[in-house]
């Protein structure tokens, strides 16, 4: 979660020269998220899914993690600017998104995986608050870290989405893995005023979270037929 403390360490910790800088990455309302459009044969089968259950845990899914994303970019590109206003508003729609998340699992799992799951959740943003803070003031150990802490969640994260779902931990920690590097290069292109990358980087990141939503969804609905039957 980015509660207050979190919020003033990162932009008090920002170098002053920082401020007024463009904008490498927009906000997440500037960026729209590209669906693919079902042609044919497969125009008709999506027509006759789209209303299931299924597929609305599949959609929601998808477009929560996506925009965790977007939204995690637009909080960090803003931190790095010094544009603090920005940042908090992006912090705040970025915890949102969280909340979201959680409580799509918890329409699943109940009321305490929702709260263990948003607790997780919140803990690898607060770990990407320590490696912006360590990007801004160029310190290599204080990345170094977070990058560890991170590389660590990943298995936390993978062991709870197994008691969950049955999905190999080690298989989600590699997919939370990725997650984490290719939203770690969106941060690193943002530092180096590079938007070309940036952009690039963040549809990459972007991109990736079907990965993690798609089998995440699957194994769901397998595990409880009965809810979304």
């Amino acid at each position: 979660m980015l509660n207050q403390i979190s919020r003033r360490r990162l932009v008090a910790g920002l170098p002053v020269a920082a401020l007024g800088t463009a904008a490498c990455v927009p906000s997440a309302q500037q960026v729209p998220v590209p669906t693919a459009q079902p042609s044919g044969q497969m125009q008709s089968q999506a027509q006759v899914t789209s209303n299931t259950k299924a597929a609305a845990l599949r959609s929601t899914l998808n477009t929560l993690l996506q925009e965790h994303v977007y939204l995690a970019a637009s909080a960090t590109n803003a931190a790095l600017g010094g544009r603090e206003a920005e940042f908090k508003a992006a912090a705040d729609a970025l915890d949102a998104n969280s909340v979201d998340l959680s409580k799509a699992i918890g329409s699943v799992y109940g009321a305490e995986a929702e709260r263990t799951f948003l607790t997780l959740w919140r803990s690898h943003i607060n770990m990407f608050v320590d490696y912006t803070v360590g990007v801004a003031t160029g310190d290599p150990a204080k990345q170094d870290k977070a990058v560890n802490d991170l590389l660590g969640y990943t298995q936390s994260f993978g062991s709870f989405i197994n008691s969950a779902t049955g999905l190999p931990k080690d298989t989600v920690a590699e997919l939370v893995k990725t997650h984490v590097l290719t939203l770690k290069e969106v941060v690193d292109a943002q530092a180096a005023k590079d938007p070309g990358k940036a952009y690039t980087a963040l549809r990459k990141a972007a991109d990736h979270m079907k990965m993690v939503a798609d089998p995440l969804a699957e194994a769901i609905v397998k595990k409880f037929p009965e809810k979304f039957s």
